[in-house]
C-alpha cells in the first residue's frame, strides 16, 4: 500500500513505522466522517431532519411559521405537518421539481394563493388536514397536473364554488370530510374526471348534490358520513354507473329511502349505518342485482321479512349490528346461494331457524353473539354444525331456559342431553266448542290463548277461508293479546272462525261459530210490528231488499208528529204572508167595467137596435 507523502513523493506503507501507519488511518477516518456530515450539514434546512431514506426532508413539529428555504431540490418527500404556517404565496415551492409527496397537515393555513403549487409536475399526494381554510378560489391548484391525492379534511370550508378542482385532471381520491360544508356548486367537481374516490364526511350538507355528482362518471366509491341529509331522491346517484361502493353513514335525520333511490347504479358493497330506518328498504334494493355486501347496522330495523331479498342473488353479506332486530322470518335468504355471512350481534333475537337460509351448507361465517337466544329445538342445527360454522370469535350464548343460562354454544357436548334444545307442542287452552250468537250491529270479541316452548303464535282464519293478521284494515281486526274483535257485526260476517296456535314442534287450533240476528217485518192485523228474525249464522248471501230497519211503533208515531207539525206550521206562514200582502195594496173596487165588441145585426131583422158595447159587473 502506498500514501503520498510531502513533495509529492509515493512511500510504501511497509516502509513506515507501524505508529505513523495507524495515525495516518484514523486521520483519513476522522477526514471522511468530517466531509459526511458536512455535506449533510449543507443539505438540511435549519430546524429540519434528513432521514434515513433517500429523498425524505423532515420538518415537522419545529413551529416554522413559514416555508423553510434551503430545501434540497432532490427532495421527493416534504413533512411540513404540525407547525405554525399561515399563508402559502406564489411560487412557494417552485424550485422542488422532483417533490412527490408534500404534508402540509395540522398547520394554520387560511390562505393559498394562485400559483403556490406551480411547478410541481411530478406531485403526487398533497395533505392539507386540519388547517383553517374556509374557501378554495379557482385556480389554487394550478400546475398539479398529475396529483393523484388531495387531503382537505378537517378546515373550515363552507362552499365549493364552480371549477374549485378543474386544474386537477388525474385527481384519483378526494378527501373533504369533516369541513362546514353547507353548498356545492353545481359545476364545483367539473374536470374531475379522474376521480374514484369521493367522501364528504360531518358536513352541514342537508342534501345529496346529485349535480355536482353527475360529473364523476369515473366515481368508484362514495362516502356519505355524518350529514344532515333525511332522504335520498330517486335518481339521486344518476349517471354514476361505475359505482361499485356507497356508504351512507351516521345520519339520523334519515328514516326513509323511497323506491329508485339507486336506481341505475351496480353497486357490489352497500352501507346504511347509524341511520333512522325502521324497516329494510327492500324496493329500494331490489335492483341492486350485483350487490355483494350489505351492511344496516345500527338502524331500529326489527323484522326480516320472508323472501324480500330474494332478488339480490349475488349477495354474500349482510350485516345488521346493534339494531333492534327481534324475528328473521322462514325464507328470509331463500334464493341466496352466494350467502355466506350473516351478522346479526347486539340485537334481541330469540332465535334464528334453519329455514331462514337457502342452504345452510353454504354458510361459513354466523354471528349471534348479544342476543337474548332461547336454546330449544329451533337452534339444534346450530349445536349440529358448530364445528364446521365460524362464529368470528364470538361463541352466542344461552339466555333461557334458566339451567342453561349463560351457557356458550361451545360448552355443549356433541351427545346432548334429553333436556337440552327441546320443544313442548302448542296447544290451546279451554278448547271446547264455542257458539257466539250476537245482534245485528253490535260487536263481538273472541278470546284465543295458547301454551307451549316456545311461546306459539295465534293466527286467525274466516269463515271465507282468509287469513286474517295485524295488518288486516277494517271492522275485523287483530287485539294486542292476540284476540279477534267484529264491530258492527253484520249478517255477512257468520259463519266458523279458526284459531291456530302454532310453533316449531306442531299446531292445535279451534273453531268459533258465530250467528248473527237480524229483524224481518211482521204485518198483524194490518200493523207493522217489528221481529226478530230466526238465526242465520251461515247464510252470507243475503239481499239488501230483504233487510230492514228496526223501529218501533213509538217511533212512527213521534215521526208522524213532527211531519204533521211541521206541515201544518208551513201552510199557515203561507196563508198569512198573502194576508199581509194583499192589505198592502190599498182599497178594494167592488165594482168593474167591461168594454166589449158587439155582435152584428142578424140578416132576417136588420133593424135589431144595438146596445153600447159596454155592461157593468158587481164583485161579490
Amino acid at each position: 500500500i502506498y500514501v503520498f507523502q510531502g513533495g509529492g513523493k509515493m512511500v510504501c506503507m511497509e516502509s513506515l513505522d507501524p505508529k505513523r501507519v495507524w495515525t495516518i488511518q484514523y486521520g483519513t477516518i476522522l477526514l471522511t466522517a468530517g466531509v459526511l456530515l458536512l455535506g449533510s450539514a449543507l443539505s438540511c434546512p435549519i430546524k429540519c431532519e434528513c432521514s434515513n431514506r433517500e429523498g425524505f426532508l423532515l420538518c415537522d413539529h419545529k413551529r416554522l411559521t413559514t416555508v423553510p428555504t434551503g430545501v434540497p431540490p432532490e427532495t421527493k418527500n416534504l413533512d411540513l405537518s404540525n407547525n405554525r404556517i399561515k399563508n402559502l404565496n406564489p411560487d412557494e415551492f417552485s424550485s422542488l421539481w422532483h417533490l412527490e409527496e408534500l404534508d402540509l397537515s395540522e398547520n394554520i393555513i387560511s390562505n393559498i394563493e394562485p400559483g403556490a403549487f406551480n411547478n410541481l409536475l411530478n406531485l403526487q399526494t398533497l395533505k392539507l388536514r386540519r388547517n383553517k381554510l374556509r374557501i378554495i378560489p379557482a385556480g389554487v391548484f394550478a400546475g398539479l397536473l398529475n396529483l393523484t391525492i388531495l387531503d382537505i379534511s378537517e378546515n373550515e370550508i363552507v362552499v365549493f364554488l364552480d371549477h374549485a378542482f378543474k386544474d386537477l385532471l388525474n385527481l384519483r381520491t378526494l378527501d373533504a370530510g369533516d369541513n362546514q360544508l353547507v353548498f356545492v356548486s353545481r359545476q364545483a367537481f367539473r374536470g374531475l374526471q379522474s376521480l374514484q374516490q369521493l367522501t364528504l364526511e360531518k358536513c352541514n350538507l342537508t342534501n345529496i348534490p346529485s349535480e355536482a355528482l353527475s360529473y364523476l362518471q369515473n366515481l368508484v366509491i362514495l362516502r356519505f358520513k355524518r350529514l344532515n341529509i333525511n332522504s335520498v331522491p330517486r335518481n339521486t346517484f344518476k349517471g354514476l354507473d361505475r359505482l361499485r361502493i356507497l356508504e351512507i353513514d351516521q345520519c339520523p335525520s334519515l328514516d326513509n329511502l323511497v323506491p329508485n333511490s339507486f336506481f341505475g347504479l351496480n353497486l357490489t358493497s352497500l352501507s346504511i349505518t347509524g341511520c333512522n330506518l325502521s324497516s329494510i328498504p327492500f324496493e329500494s334494493l331490489k335492483h341492486l342485482v350485483y350487490l355483494q355486501y350489505l351492511d344496516l347496522s345500527y338502524n331500529p330495523i326489527t323484522v326480516v321479512h320472508e323472501k324480500m331479498l330474494s332478488d339480490l342473488l349475488r349477495l354474500q353479506e349482510f350485516h345488521l349490528v346493534g339494531g333492534k332486530l327481534v324475528s328473521i322470518a322462514p325464507s328470509a335468504f331463500k334464493g341466496l346461494s352466494s350467502f355466506r355471512l350473516l351478522n346479526v350481534s347486539s340485537n334481541i333475537l330469540r332465535t334464528l331457524e334453519e329455514s331462514a337460509f337457502h342452504s345452510v351448507g353454504n354458510l361459513e361465517t354466523l354471528r349471534l353473539d348479544g342476543n337474548p337466544l332461547a336454546c330449544d329445538c329451533r337452534l339444534l342445527w346450530l349445536i349440529r354444525r358448530k364445528r364446521r360454522l365460524n362464529f368470528d370469535g364470538q361463541q352466542p350464548a344461552c339466555a333461557t331456559p334458566l339451567e342453561v343460562q349463560g351457557k356458550q354454544f361451545k360448552d355443549f357436548s356433541d351427545v346432548l342431553s334429553p333436556k337440552d334444545f327441546t320443544c313442548e307442542k302448542s296447544r290451546i287452552l279451554n278448547k271446547r266448542y264455542q257458539r257466539v250468537i250476537v245482534k245485528e250491529g253490535n260487536t263481538v270479541t273472541f278470546t284465543c290463548s295458547g301454551v307451549g316452548n316456545p311461546t306459539p303464535t295465534i293466527s286467525w282464519v274466516s269463515p271465507k277461508q282468509t287469513i286474517i293478521n295485524s295488518n288486516t284494515k277494517g271492522r275485523i281486526r287483530i287485539l294486542p293479546d292476540e284476540g279477534l274483535e267484529i264491530r258492527y257485526a253484520q249478517i255477512q260476517d257468520g259463519g266458523t272462525y279458526s284459531c291456530t296456535a302454532s310453533n316449531a314442534a306442531g299446531n292445535d287450533s279451534v273453531s268459533i261459530q258465530l250467528e248473527v240476528k237480524g229483524y224481518t217485518p211482521v204485518y198483524i192485523n194490518r200493523t207493522l210490528q217489528l221481529s226478530p228474525a230466526q238465526p242465520t249464522p251461515y247464510s252470507t248471501n243475503t239481499s239488501m231488499s230483504s233487510r230492514f230497519f228496526p223501529l218501533d211503533t213509538m217511533t212512527l208515531m213521534i215521526a208522524m208528529s213532527m211531519g204533521s207539525v211541521c206541515f201544518f206550521s208551513s201552510v199557515s206562514i203561507c196563508f198569512f204572508f198573502i194576508f199581509c200582502l194583499s192589505r198592502g195594496k190599498g182599497n178594494i173596487k167592488h165594482n168593474a167595467q167591461i168594454e166589449f165588441v158587439p155582435r152584428p145585426p142578424s140578416i132576417n131583422n136588420p133593424a135589431e137596435n144595438v146596445e153600447d158595447a159596454k155592461f157593468t159587473m158587481k164583485l161579490i
